[in-house]
């Protein structure tokens, strides 16, 4: 697998990165202060996985940083995410930039039978595999990480 994620780092190079980051509630004098986002890595988006110039991350969410604003909000989810998103803004992340939150780092040598549910990576049979979906089946990592790649190099048209 190290040798997979250097080559697809190498044909990666020249292509847009996207931001990880991580929720933190700042404190001035002891008193915490609104969340903000702090920048933590830059990273390919390769479906479930996320990787960076040295590690190999798992997927969380994906928000878009805005302004606070008032608005109303028919589900306390919707809540959630504009906060998240107008944290994003509050980290310094320009409006309309996409960030990746709640990734988790992956050790892909620690990795071992039997699959962990919550985890995109599994040895299987000896082979490392990934599970592209929560409730999907398992595939084949070298050949999954390849295709990921061919779509960042290669989108399908109207996909940008």
């Amino acid at each position: 697998m190290t040798e997979l994620l250097a080559g697809a780092r190498a044909e990666l190079a020249d292509t847009p990165r996207e931001l990880l980051g991580e929720v933190v509630t700042p404190r001035m004098l002891g008193i915490p202060r609104s969340p903000r986002v702090a920048l933590r890595d830059e990273v390919w988006h390769l479906g479930v996985l996320l990787l960076g110039a040295e590690d190999l991350y798992a997927t969380g969410e994906v928000v878009r940083s805005r302004e606070p604003a008032r608005r109303g909000y028919t589900a306390e989810s919707q809540r959630a995410r504009a906060g998240l998103a107008e944290a994003a803004f509050r980290g310094g992340i320009l409006p309309g930039t996409a960030v990746h939150l709640g990734w988790r780092r992956l050790d892909v040598s620690t990795l071992d039978e039997p699959a962990s549910a919550d985890l995109p990576l599994a040895v299987i049979d000896g082979q490392l595999r990934v599970r592209w979906s929560a409730a999907g089946g398992f595939t084949d990592a070298d050949s999954y990480v390849r295709e990921r790649v061919e779509l960042l190099r290669h989108p399908p048209q109207g996909a940008t």
